[in-house]
């Protein structure tokens, strides 16, 4: 069969299969073409899903007769005034959408330049192209795409339903309109507006926000922080959720490189690195961030549909988007955002974080510094596992008080004389009495004072302002995961001989996992031997972690093991080896605390980065508002 050169409409329709791939991205391309022709406002129209009807009107730069006859030409675009690829500064460069779309749909382009006495009007109907004729328009540009797809019926029967349609179309423009908050989107599909996005003012920062916040919803913005870090020419921006902001799926991490929305694996693996101390491996963070670098730097023409990128310098792209993000949750300290959710009479109450800035100093929310510290002698004793905690010599971090005492100041005794009767269970206090260290402890700390424990799970403490409940196992785990990742950074991780080897009996090929590895346990803090056929035993556990569990941690360990295989060292999973160590040897649910305990663990959470969350990314802590209460019962 002879070569021969393929008829162009055949040429536009083999391209509208690479570029046109829904009505999502017929939707894209032109709502970029808006953007770089500088529109404020950009309205979007569907019917069915955008099968039957895609209309984009803008009030951009517009264009003439002659510009709207060369748009519909495949590789015809005013991106490129220097024909150079390695300086893209729009969008669009290709070329190719219009006349893509132009060859499988019933295209119109009606547009008028500013200033100009008349707009102009052409047809482009499955490939055939006429001549432009006068029209009626406001400055602007409308895009009307009539029966998508219609010369190529094959492709129709892999459109979905007009719903799942629209919520593609609906993800393109929250994306483009994250990255362009001055501009105002709307999307209307079938008569009924889906979407309404108003032109943000104010800085850039602020504006961006504000776009956020109308995209992510309201609570996106408390449970955030800003991110903004350069290096080697490199710029990050954006906001990133707190770890118990998360969601079970990727879809709400938002990555935009140079203003340009895209899904990149180098940018989404960077995410999940800086993240895997605080989540767990099935959920994921929310973020929106914003790389900018030289134009140079990237590669855009890597895929028609220009969501792909390729980096010159992957790896400081890589270091500087996990270096920010872990910088940045290392700096809310304890700060978490823990919904408490719609339950009956808690239907009004709403978690929140704490108002560091009231006790830090820190500028609402954005930053984070130590608070005041207890004495060093209760950070030096530390919370230890499991009983005896070991915090009865501590210096008292208070002290209970006694509610008959004449005068404005109660009487103090020491706690361990305080009276159990008509207490809270295993806080050796009264009713309605508690801990202080200070003359004014509830100024002093962000997480307050303790008050008690209830169902020996959960510490209540008292703020300024409130109430925070601790789940005292979730915020231990955290705290002991800190110390260890502390201990392997300062050079390894102590060991601590048990008076009595622990033998832990699993299959044989557990125990051959775990025999493989042991070198490796080993560096960790953890020894054991073989001991039989279908055991080991267990001679030495890291110190930090006390009187762990030891056949939970073994077992446990030996599964991840079989998950992870051979061929990764066991160095590579440090972070999931110590949490897991962590968990096993955290103060259980259920373990009585004394007031110094609770206190200890209170303060210790207030000067650990991350104590906001456990290591799989649920919350250690909420805050009820005094205000939420008082509304609970009638007072406001």
């Amino acid at each position: 069969m002879p070569i021969r050169l393929l008829p162009s409409n055949l040429v536009n329709q083999i391209a509208a299969g690479e570029v046109v791939e829904r009505p999502a991205s017929a939707v894209k391309e032109i709502v970029e073409n808006a953007i770089d022709a500088g529109a404020g406002r950009i309205e979007v129209v569907l019917t069915e899903g955008g099968q039957s009807l895609i209309s984009v009107v803008d009030d951009g730069c517009g264009m003439t007769a002659d510009e709207l006859e060369l748009a519909v030409e495949r590789h015809a675009t005013s991106k490129l005034p220097d024909d150079d690829l390695a300086h893209i500064a729009h969008l669009g460069f290709r070329g190719e959408a219009l006349p893509s779309i132009g060859s499988v749909a019933r295209l119109r382009l009606t547009s008028r330049v500013r200033g100009a006495d008349s707009a102009w009007t052409l047809l482009v109907e499955g490939g055939r192209k006429e001549a432009p004729e006068p029209a009626a328009h406001p400055p602007g540009t409308r895009v009307e795409v009539r029966d998508l797809f219609f010369a190529t019926p094959a492709r129709l029967k892999f459109l979905k339903h007009p719903r799942t349609e629209l919520i593609h179309v609906r993800e393109v423009l929250e994306r483009l309109a994250m990255a362009h908050p001055r501009v105002a989107f709307s999307l209307t599909a079938d008569g009924r507006q889906v979407l309404k996005l108003p032109s943000c003012s104010g800085d850039d920062e602020t504006a961006r926000l504000e776009r956020l916040i109308a995209i992510l919803g309201r609570e996106f913005g408390p449970a955030s922080l800003a991110l903004d870090a350069e290096r080697e020419g490199l710029r990050l921006s954006g906001r990133v959720g707190l770890p118990t902001f998360n969601k079970a799926t990727a879809a709400a991490q938002y990555l935009f490189v140079n203003g340009r929305p895209v899904r990149d694996r180098l940018l989404g693996g960077a995410v999940r690195a800086a993240y895997q101390d605080v989540l767990a491996h099935d959920r994921h963070a929310v973020v929106s961030l914003f790389l900018d670098l030289p134009p140079d730097a990237v590669d855009v023409n890597v895929h028609p549909a220009k969501a792909e990128v390729r980096f010159r310098d992957q790896g400081a792209v890589r270091g500087l988007i996990i270096g920010a993000i872990r910088h940045a949750l290392a700096g809310a300290g304890h700060r978490a955002a823990a919904p408490v959710g719609s339950l009956g009479a808690l239907g009004a109450f709403r978690s929140s974080t704490l108002p560091l800035s009231q006790h830090s100093g820190a500028s609402a929310g954005y930053g984070w510094q130590p608070p005041p510290r207890a004495p060093q002698a209760l950070y030096d004793q530390g919370i230890q596992a499991q009983a005896p905690l070991g915090f009865a010599d501590a210096p008292p971090q208070g002290r209970a008080f006694r509610e008959d005492a004449p005068g404005p100041v109660a009487t103090e005794w020491p706690a361990s004389d305080a009276p159990d009767g008509g207490g809270l269970p295993g806080t050796g206090s009264s009713p309605g009495t508690g801990a202080a260290g200070t003359a004014d402890p509830l100024a002093d700390y962000p997480l307050g004072v303790a008050r008690g424990q209830v169902h020996d799970t959960y510490v209540i403490a008292q703020t300024s302002d409130g109430l925070v409940i601790v789940d005292q196992h979730a915020a231990h785990e955290r705290l002991v995961y800190e110390r260890m990742k502390q201990a392997l950074a300062d050079g390894g991780i102590a060991r601590q001989g048990l008076l009595l080897p622990e033998v832990v009996e699993m299959d044989d090929n557990s125990c051959d996992r775990l025999l493989a590895r042991a070198g490796d346990l080993a560096e960790l803090g953890l020894t054991l031997e073989p001991f039989g056929p279908g055991a080991v035993v267990v001679r030495e556990v890291p110190a930090l972690l006390g009187d762990c569990d030891v056949q939970g941690l073994v077992r446990d360990l030996a599964d991840q093991l079989a998950e992870w295989g051979e061929a990764l060292a066991l160095q590579d999973r440090l972070a999931h080896v110590c949490g897991t160590m962590a968990c096993h040897s955290s103060v259980r649910a259920g373990r009585r605390l004394n007031v110094q305990e609770m206190n200890a663990l209170l303060r210790q959470m207030e000067s650990t980065p991350n104590s906001g969350q456990c290591n799989h990314g649920r919350p250690t802590y909420v805050e009820l508002k005094l205000a939420d209460i008082e509304k609970l019962f009638g007072r406001r």
